[in-house]
């Protein structure tokens, strides 16, 4: 068992999650790194070089209170402790108009993006709050889609506005406990995700057009400066994005 400060990352084997986690591992974080499939994520523990007193990868989905009350059990009782928690998972559906789009595919983007979240926050306030010392952060990626929306995203930006309401009332409700909360808001990180935006996206007045990426290691980076500080102090939001894709006015 570490005296090494713990993080859970979710959605790490790939894009976001993975440079988050390769990050905090590199910053000498323990890390629990959650996704649904292990191959991923044993991928990315390969890729960190690190052994496993320092890296557990934990096939989890965050849509069940269950598998994430195990994963945060477990990573417990690897690593003796919770510091960070990054919710990160997410999933989207089809840029199609909305009139198309199923209930089961809204219900899944929302089980994910926002129960997921909060399943997750209600375990580390769990174990937060009991641990010696007390307190620990949690970050939420919010996206730029938490701010403002792009054409035919109604489930993924809904829910990514919701995360911004689930930010505000667990920093509020984590006070007492010395649990910190912030939001990063990502926008266009080259990650597979993003790679059709090199060859052209929808945009709001309707023409489609190429956006430039960054390097995700950036976003990394930066979730790596959000879980440095004490807990005396906090980066309640902090928006990361390519310098020149359309985000102002979303043109």
């Amino acid at each position: 068992m570490s005296e090494q400060k713990t993080a859970i990352v979710t959605g790490a084997g790939t894009g976001v999650g993975k440079a988050a986690a390769l990050a905090l591992l590199a910053a000498g974080y323990n890390v629990a790194l959650a996704g649904r499939r292990l191959d991923p994520l044993q991928a990315a523990i390969a890729e960190a070089g690190v052994g496993p007193e320092q890296a557990l990868a934990v096939p989890s989905d965050v849509a069940d209170p269950q598998s994430v009350a195990a994963l945060f059990d477990q990573t417990v009782k690897v690593f003796g402790r919770l510091d960070v928690l990054f919710n990160n998972a997410g999933i989207g559906t089809p840029a199609v108009p909305m009139d198309e789009l199923s209930s089961e595919q809204w219900q899944a983007v929302v089980g994910v993006n926002l129960s997921g979240a909060f399943y997750c926050t209600r375990e580390a306030f769990r174990v937060m709050k009991s641990q010696n010392p007390q307190g620990g952060r949690i970050i939420n990626n919010g996206s730029i889609s938490a701010d403002r929306p792009r054409p035919f995203s109604a489930p993924y930006t809904a829910t990514k506005h919701a995360i911004t309401g689930l930010t505000k009332s667990t920093s509020l409700d984590g006070r007492a406990h010395n649990i910190a909360c912030g939001q990063i808001d990502i926008g266009n990180a080259a990650t597979p995700m993003t790679e059709r935006m090199a060859e052209g996206v929808p945009q709001a007045d309707g023409s489609i057009k190429p956006e430039p990426r960054m390097d995700v290691a950036l976003v990394g980076a930066a979730v790596v400066q959000m879980a440095n500080l004490p807990l005396d102090a906090n980066i309640q939001f902090m928006t990361i994005m390519a310098t020149k894709m359309p985000y102002i006015g979303r043109g």
